[in-house]
């Protein structure tokens, strides 16, 4: 049975445990748990891996209220476990389910599914790596099915596997995540170098086991997440060093943890845009702020080893913030060469309405990788975002979107491929520019309809160091054909007050009007009925 039915087959077990009261978000912890089980079993790693007694087969023998007591007491038991990555993946968890029977269905179907893929060698066994792809497709389904949370921002597979491409993380590098989530970019990665190195036959001993122990670090705050991302490196053969509980730590980057990564050859990833709350702001950064997307971007170029390249998904207002947010970008670009911005469209993120875009950037420059004085001189921008349809789960957002941006990029992982100014229309565009016409504009007038345009370094400078660069005119705006559904001009809507209700509070606060910030924040408190945020002032 191939993964997509398999996947398919696992989600609809669902059904029966949610009629138990059993949410999207603990299904798919109950499966983390059970298909760690299972897999081991599969792949003949319970030995290596998994305590006497407390196996699949253990499980499976038992059924009623004594299968659930058994399953209960064998989740603590895991939690303890003298093995340092199964410990992490258990500790502190527990089963959501209360019906014995619906334990003893998803068991029995779990146990029955055909866990062999057929093939030109007849039916052969699942690896960890078709395992890891099965708890994928679960994690993905589980983004789909999720409003808020985890699944609120679930990062794109196809702009996950862009960025990957782009940047051709290597052997023997350090690869980041300081907001890892469920890991997709380090699996991503993960499967980028086996594709390029013969599923890793092509390296030494010495080579394979720093891929499957050093290569990959990710910090992730939530345990639960942090759980589902650790299962996640694990099905995929990456363990991690062992002495600090697999490859996905546990902890806050924006605090002593984030301070304790190796530094990285690569980062790749997608820090949270949510509330810009400082509650989990506790390390000192050059350029104190509150906001946290602006100290997770210090963190990011900060950590890169000289020469290292990122590929970062930030909200627009990392773009453009004044006053610290400024100083940040003026640093950012003296010590890295910022040579490539993607502007991502709307509706691409099951959050509707959020604006992001993408940086591609490396520490220093390709001719000096320790300069850390105006290295950046060139920035491309790729507008990805302007007159281009709205996407969502009925028109979803796949890979052959960015195939055209893929191309303009060029070969080189640091941006130093060829390039040239132009394309025009692109799938999934609104607006169709007539090329004919164009062709007889001055080349200035004719770049106005283009989307791959470069700026440099003093146009930049001219525009206060905000990278917030647009220059298509939004048919949109005229267009009422064009416009985008009703509830996402009012969440964008909304999104763009909140932005400016938060700087207005900055404002306040950087010039010394506390109590008078701290009264506004409790009314609009009181207003929606939030809880109250007591205002912390950096000194």
């Amino acid at each position: 049975m191939n993964n997509n039915d398999l996947v398919a087959k696992l989600w609809k077990m669902c059904d029966n445990l949610r009629d138990g009261g059993v949410s999207y978000q603990n299904y798919v912890n109950e499966l983390a748990s059970l298909l760690f089980l299972k897999m081991t079993e599969q792949t003949g790693q319970e030995t290596d891996l998994l305590p006497q007694g407390q196996r699949w087969e253990d499980l499976k023998a038992k059924i009623g209220l004594e299968q659930l007591q058994f399953y209960r007491e064998m989740l603590v038991k895991l939690g303890n476990d003298k093995h340092a990555i199964v410990r992490s993946i258990f500790q502190n968890v527990n089963t959501t389910i209360t019906n014995a029977g619906q334990l003893t269905e998803l068991v029995s179907t779990m146990d029955g599914l055909d866990w062999f893929e057929t093939g030109s060698q007849g039916n052969v066994l699942k690896s960890r790596d078709d395992f890891g792809d099965m708890y994928e497709g679960l994690l993905q389904k589980n983004a789909n099915e999720t409003k808020s949370g985890a699944g609120q921002y679930f990062t794109p597979r196809p702009l996950i596997s862009t960025m990957v491409k782009l940047l051709k993380p290597q052997p023997r590098e350090i690869i980041q995540d300081p907001a890892a989530g469920t890991a997709g970019f380090l699996i991503e990665a993960d499967k980028y170098i086996k594709s390029q190195t013969n599923d890793l036959d092509d390296l030494d001993d010495l080579g394979q086991e720093f891929q499957m122990k050093s290569a990959f670090v990710g910090l992730e705050l939530v345990p639960e997440t942090r759980r589902l991302a650790l299962m996640n490196c694990l099905l995929h053969d990456i363990e991690g060093k062992a002495d600090v509980g697999g490859a996905i730590r546990l902890g806050n980057s924006l605090g002593n943890d984030g301070e304790k990564l190796p530094k990285a050859n690569v980062i790749l990833t997608n820090p949270p845009f949510g509330s810009a709350s400082s509650t989990n702001i506790t390390r000192t950064f050059v350029y104190p702020t509150s906001n946290k997307q602006l100290c997770f971007m210090q963190h990011i170029y900060n950590s890169l080893e000289p020469g290292g390249r990122a590929a970062v998904v930030i909200p627009d207002n990392v773009l453009f913030e004044a006053g610290v947010g400024t100083r940040i970008r003026t640093d950012f670009m003296h010590k890295c060469n910022l040579h490539t911005i993607l502007r991502l469209p709307t509706g691409i993120f099951y959050a509707a309405g959020v604006k992001t875009n993408v940086l591609f950037f490396q520490k220093g420059t390709p001719q000096n990788p320790n300069q850390d004085k105006e290295c950046t001189t060139d920035t491309w921008v790729y507008d990805l975002r302007t007159n281009m349809q709205t996407f969502g789960k009925r028109s979803p957002f796949t890979g052959k979107y960015l195939e055209s941006f893929e191309q303009a990029y060029g070969g080189d992982a640091n941006g130093q491929s060829a390039r040239e100014e132009g394309i025009y229309n692109v799938l999934g565009c609104t607006t169709e520019v007539d090329t004919e016409a164009e062709s007889s504009l001055e080349p200035n007038e004719k770049l106005e309809n283009a989307r791959w345009r470069k700026f440099s370094r003093q146009f930049i400078k001219d525009k206060g160091d905000s990278l917030d660069i647009s220059w298509l005119k939004d048919n949109s705006v005229t267009d009422a054909a064009n416009l985008p559904a009703p509830e996402v001009l009012a969440t964008e809507a909304m999104t763009e007050l909140t932005e400016a209700l938060r700087e207005m509070n900055q404002l306040m606060v950087d010039l010394g009007a506390i109590e008078e910030a701290q009264g506004q924040v409790t009314f609009l408190a009181e207003e929606f009925g939030l809880e109250k945020k007591v205002i912390e002032v950096v000194e």
